[in-house]
């Protein structure tokens, strides 16, 4: 029986017709028998051309995060679906791809990718739609890939999800990336903008063997109302509320960001670091400031079972086979990072006894590859505090969090 018959059988005919298929199918005069596909990429249905193509993969990562000797309004240990992710990518006459990527974790939906590219050639082409814009590096990383549970301090000060339309061109030495977008805050996932100003984003990254530098911006305006103000809150490495603007501070005016970044990756060992600064304009009542926070971390890895470490997903030599006596491997990490609060922020526009001015944060991991994105991890992490309580510092974070992610 053909691939298109068994779909009738088990009522999954309809796929054929969301990613343009017939039987035959044609394209450009020539038949073209449907294909099916499974792997570690995923699971594929389409033709045999790849013009037109159906891809499903997905994650799940299911946490315990536990807050020793921390206060109980500061952290609350629990069990969770940190996140639920299907991807789902759908290619149309060859040069068109749409990607829809939703989130069932946290006890809620929320909507992540939802973009359209089209690419004319393999290297490049343009990105429309709801995106990561270019900036970040260890949020361009895909979190599948991270070291450890979740994201250094860096990543408090760019963006999350926004929605523009970008330029992007892949080669194997360089990659380049410049879009329009609305412009969200620090660490913001938006979907719709606040005013008519935009903010411009770019990106370009070198890559070498065992090398990668880059450098990555952003810039625009925002104007906040005192009902949608337009500016960040941020979280600790426990995801915890950590600095947030006084109540009728807004955007007002010029927003920039700046964050020189790279890696290393030789053999077993990784090394990844990157510095952002991030600057607002704000204002509140008759006063109004740029606000400069800025944001630093280095990470370091090594597999001490010899694999070669890797920015991307990372493959065991031999996955996990009890009966043939493989194992998978073995990675631990240590990670050091900073966040500092410009002082111009305090005490007109944020309260130094709920929001510190500087936080550190040390954190140590160790991580079982099952098989390429399947692993078992335990992390630890002390974050220490300037201010951000009313007798003065606040309490020391003790993050400790285990990790199972099985991934397709």
């Amino acid at each position: 029986m053909s691939m298109a018959g068994w779909a009738r059988v088990f009522g999954v005919a309809g796929v054929w017709s969301l990613v343009g298929l017939t039987e035959p199918a044609t394209l450009s005069g020539q038949e073209s028998s449907p294909t099916a596909t499974a792997g570690p990429a995923g699971f594929s249905i389409g033709s045999s051309d790849g013009s037109f193509q159906l891809r499903l993969k997905g994650y799940i990562q299911a946490d315990g995060r536990f807050f020793p000797r921390v206060p109980a309004n500061l952290g609350t240990s629990t069990f969770l679906l940190r996140r639920a992710r299907p991807v789902v990518d759908v290619t149309t006459w060859k040069y068109f791809t749409l990607r829809l990527t939703p989130d069932f974790g946290q006890g809620k939906v929320t909507l992540f990718d939802a973009y359209l590219d089209f690419r004319p050639v393999p290297q490049g082409g343009l990105r429309f739609g709801k995106m990561k814009p270019p900036v970040g590096l260890e949020r361009l990383q895909s979190a599948i890939d991270l070291r450890f549970a979740e994201r250094a301090l860096p990543t408090n000060l760019v963006p999350n999800r926004d929605v523009g339309a970008q330029l992007f061109c892949e080669r194997p030495v360089v990659s380049v990336a410049a879009g329009v977008f609305n412009g969200v805050p620090d660490l913001g996932n938006g979907d719709l903008d606040v005013s008519n100003d935009k903010d411009f984003e770019a990106r370009v990254f070198f890559r070498l063997p065992h090398i990668g530098v880059g450098i990555a911006g952003t810039s625009g305006t925002e104007q906040g109302t005192i009902a949608a103000p337009a500016l960040a809150s941020y979280v600790t490495p426990g995801q915890q509320a950590m600095f947030r603007y006084r109540d009728s501070t807004i955007a007002a005016g010029t927003r920039s960001r700046i964050t020189p970044q790279g890696y290393v990756y030789a053999g077993r060992f990784g090394v990844l670091g990157e510095w952002v600064r991030s600057s607002q304009r704000v204002s509140r009542s008759a006063a109004a400031a740029d606000i400069a926070n800025t944001s630093w971390q280095v990470a370091a890895s090594v597999f001490v079972t010899g694999e070669s470490a890797s920015f991307t997903t990372a493959s065991p030599r031999h996955t996990f086979d009890p009966e043939a006596h493989h194992w998978g491997a073995i990675e631990l990490a240590a990670r050091y990072s900073e966040l500092s609060i410009d002082p111009a922020a305090f005490p007109a526009f944020a309260n130094i006894a709920n929001s510190p001015s500087k936080t550190t944060a040390w954190a140590l991991g160790a991580t079982w590859h099952l098989a390429p994105a399947m692993k078992i991890e335990v992390n630890y992490e002390q974050a220490q505090f300037s201010g951000g309580a009313a007798g003065g510092n606040r309490a020391p974070e003790h993050f400790l969090v285990t990790r199972f992610q099985q991934a397709f």
